[in-house]
């Protein structure tokens, strides 16, 4: 693995200090779909239950009148010197009832997600993250960071201070991002403006570090920034809305780290008990390419002239010729002859059914001749 391309790893100025390899994780497939089911799956096991009251709707003494008052039969509210003496209760059509089918709190909330799929969507995110344009795509501003991913200094894990983080994003020439959060920030519309969410905003940069010094205080209060522990990555971060390409901000520790908890293709166990990482199953992704290779070609010409010298090799086509369908098909043969069969034996029931109306036409005529002398 001597030619793995490197990382600049950069100071909080954004200077070059060192390189690091890039990990294998970087190398691993890029798979969409698999990201975006598992990341559905993975986001349905952080909602809150929810349902209404038990008695919503029914908090009423409400019966119903019967039949003989030419009114509905649907229960009504008891007593009177009231609008509401006499109204109807408790079904769903009606004001003041309760909703068809409540919600209960025991729904089926969780989706179990087997291990290798969830591990799979997080190498997929990790992956992303290296490709300028999906990060790009994703809406990140990023052309001024000088690299992608970007490897910082351990440095950045000793940050207390909110001050300080952001001086160390905009050294990075990162905190256009951060800015184009600040942009972003929005009144929700919905309910949610009452129940504590009140703002939305888009997604800014994701820090993954290896220990934590003060650095996960000194971002969480930076808009758009989320920050990471590389152990414990999770798709819901690198992944928002089950899209590829979030903006990774890796520290030198964290990155070093993956091939040690990933694992590589070239022996390196990973941390995970059994686990190896997926392998791509094309390299090459320009299959036209490969077809008209020279390679490719002459092992076709090959194959192809091996054919034309075969000695069963017929040009004559099987629905004419009886030998080269026999070839083909060895059972055409017993099923021509049961054709034939049934052939003969609808001739000899037609030719039987003949006589018989031969035989009957000449007693009718017999009869006719006796009748007429």
């Amino acid at each position: 693995m001597a030619s793995r391309p490197v990382v600049q790893v950069r100071s909080l100025a954004g200077e070059s200090t060192s390189t690091l390899p890039l990990p294998a994780v970087f190398t691993a497939p890029i798979r969409s779909d698999v990201v975006a089911q598992i990341h559905k799956s993975v986001a349905k096991n952080r909602r809150q239950p929810y349902s209404v009251a038990e008695n919503a709707g029914h908090q009423t003494s409400a019966e119903s009148w019967g039949t003989g008052r030419a009114v509905a039969r649907i229960p009504r509210v008891g007593g009177g010197g009231t609008h509401r003496s006499g109204q109807a209760a408790f079904g769903n059509m009606c004001r003041g009832g309760r909703m068809f089918a409540p919600t209960k709190i025991w729904r089926k909330w969780h989706v179990k997600v087997n291990q290798n799929q969830r591990r799979f969507a997080v190498v997929s995110a990790v992956a992303a993250t290296a490709l300028p344009s999906l990060v790009l795509a994703r809406g990140h501003r990023i052309e001024g960071v000088s690299e992608i991913p970007l490897v910082v200094s351990n440095d950045v894990e000793s940050i207390k201070k909110t001050k300080e983080a952001v001086a160390a994003l905009q050294g990075l020439q990162a905190h256009a991002d951060v800015t184009k959060v600040i942009a972003s920030r929005k009144v929700r519309a919905g309910r949610g403006k009452a129940r504590n969410r009140k703002f939305r905003q888009r997604r800014g940069p994701l820090v993954i570090y290896n220990e934590d010094n003060g650095l996960v205080k000194a971002f969480r209060n930076v808009p758009g920034v989320e920050t990471s522990n590389v152990r414990s990555l999770n798709l819901l971060q690198l992944a928002p809305g089950g899209h590829l390409g979030r903006f990774v901000i890796w520290t030198e520790g964290a990155f070093a780290q993956l091939d040690e908890i990933w694992g590589t293709y070239d022996g390196k166990e990973s941390a995970k008990s059994g686990y190896s990482l997926p392998i791509n199953k094309v390299t090459q992704t320009d299959i036209s390419s490969i077809i008209q290779s020279q390679e490719v070609q002459a092992v076709l010409r090959e194959a192809g002239s091996a054919i034309t010298k075969r000695p069963w090799t017929q040009k004559k086509s099987a629905l004419t010729n009886r030998a080269v369908l026999f070839r083909l098909n060895p059972y055409a043969k017993t099923q021509l002859r049961q054709a034939h069969a049934a052939e003969q034996r609808a001739k000899a029931g037609a030719k039987k059914q003949g006589h018989k109306q031969a035989q009957q036409l000449a007693s009718k005529e017999f009869k006719e001749t006796l009748l007429s002398a």
